[in-house]
């Protein structure tokens, strides 16, 4: 029976970190009982794996597209359950897959009810479509890596800040490359010859950005669009509000003050800096704690003096907020951009929430991360959000992302062409 069972995966094994794809077992007995696994190791060597129950048909076949999940890490039809219900071996480690040159990969495999193994299958998610070039950036004070789409272009250009805590990642701006956009992602510190650790930030860094980024001959667009998600959130609305050439920023999760650290141009400091108070953070029984009554208000007449003023820019915003954020409240910040944009007759912005979501909206199909070491509070924290919802939200966020700097980031060139 064991060398009967196949495992296939549609329409192929190797695809794009953010494609769905459909998992079949066949050659199993009729209604036959058996768990199917996912298996990862991330760059860290941390193993991520997960596992749910199965019932074959009456032909002895399962299509996790069209099957329920009967028990295990998730229950119910979800073709893609086993990727993102995915858990590390060890508490409070998130994913890491920072390097775009090789492929997330995972192993999926069927085990009777006993455990042996019946059939494997491996699945290669690149991070790179194919034609996609990678460069590291180290010119004047810039750090980071530009990726560009194959083609001759031009392409919306992009600018991922992605979040704070050091380093470099790629995975969003190599996928963001993949589906059309030219995209440069930047370290603030902690890579290359940075400084291990900032006490500041100067906007004057993300002005030479995106004047690299708009002297690429392949940038098609006027002004460039901002990607970012926490920290970074705030980075961009002050960018935004403060530097030309910005035509379209996405703030996924993040303040609508100046966070953590003061922020200064040419010199002289713009905005202070919101802080947090430790003795609001609760802790919790799995170690790790929740921040999101910590921040002070950066409504009380202290604290203004870090509000980002974004009723001064002219780019189009689109705010992304998570319900059940347990890092801050996101919503909040949200809600108080939006009754300020509106106060100021603006309609330059739109925005989404996502009940059941937690703060660290990524690209679909990661494992979910419930909480992790947290780079301004030095702790393990929790993110929070539910992984079904969660995973949902991701899903719908990528496409509403592309969706967005497609519409608002202008390729003049492309736009004549589709009139001749």
């Amino acid at each position: 029976m064991s060398n009967q069972a196949r495992l296939r995966l549609l329409p192929s094994a190797r695809c794009l970190f953010d494609e769905p794809i459909q998992l079949k077992v066949a050659g199993l007995r009729s209604k036959q009982v058996v768990t199917m696994r996912a298996r990862s190791t991330d760059e860290k060597g941390v193993v991520f794996s997960s596992s749910a129950t199965y019932r074959a048909d009456g032909s002895g076949e399962i299509d996790l597209s069209r099957d329920a999940s009967l028990s295990g890490n998730y229950v119910g039809v979800e073709p893609m359950g086993l990727l993102w219900s995915m858990r590390p071996d060890v508490l409070h480690k998130r994913f890491q897959k920072t390097n775009a040159l090789n492929p997330h990969v995972v192993n999926f495999s069927v085990h009777e009810e006993e455990g042996g193994m019946l059939a494997e299958v491996k699945n290669e998610r690149f991070l790179m479509g194919d034609g996609v070039s990678r460069v590291p950036v180290k010119q004047g004070n810039i750090r980071g890596v530009l990726f560009t789409p194959p083609g001759e272009g031009p392409f919306p250009a992009v600018l991922d800040l992605y979040t704070f805590g050091g380093g470099l990642s790629e995975k969003r701006a190599a996928l963001l490359a993949s589906r059309g956009f030219l995209v440069l992602t930047v370290a603030l510190y902690g890579h290359d010859d940075l400084p291990k650790n900032i006490k500041e930030v100067h906007l004057d860094y993300f002005e030479e950005c995106i004047k690299f980024l708009k002297n690429q001959d392949k940038a098609g667009s006027n002004g460039v669009g901002i990607i970012s998600l926490s920290k970074s959130g705030d980075l961009a609305l002050s960018v935004a509000s403060y530097l030309p050439g910005v035509q379209a920023v996405i703030w996924i999760n993040g303040c609508s003050a100046n966070v953590a650290l003061p922020l200064y141009y040419k010199n002289r400091q713009i905005l202070s800096a919101l802080k947090f108070d430790m003795n609001k953070v609760i802790s919790t029984e799995s170690g790790a704690l929740v921040t999101k009554y910590a921040m002070h208000d950066p409504l009380k007449e202290e604290n203004k003096a870090s509000l980002v003023p974004i009723e001064r820019a002219s780019a189009r915003f689109l705010f992304v907020a998570s319900e059940d954020d347990l890092n801050w409240d996101s919503k909040a910040y949200m809600n108080e951009m939006v009754d300020r944009l509106k106060r100021h007759g603006k309609e330059n912005f739109e925005s989404v929430s996502y009940p059941g979501a937690g703060h660290y909206l990524e690209p679909p199909f990661g494992p979910y991360c419930p909480s992790s070491f947290h780079a301004i509070a030095g702790v393990p924290v929790l993110w929070g959000g539910e992984p079904k919802a969660h995973a949902a939200a991701e899903v719908h966020l990528w496409r509403k992302i592309q969706e967005f700097f497609r519409t608002h980031l202008s390729c003049d060139k492309i736009q004549i062409k589709s009139k001749l």
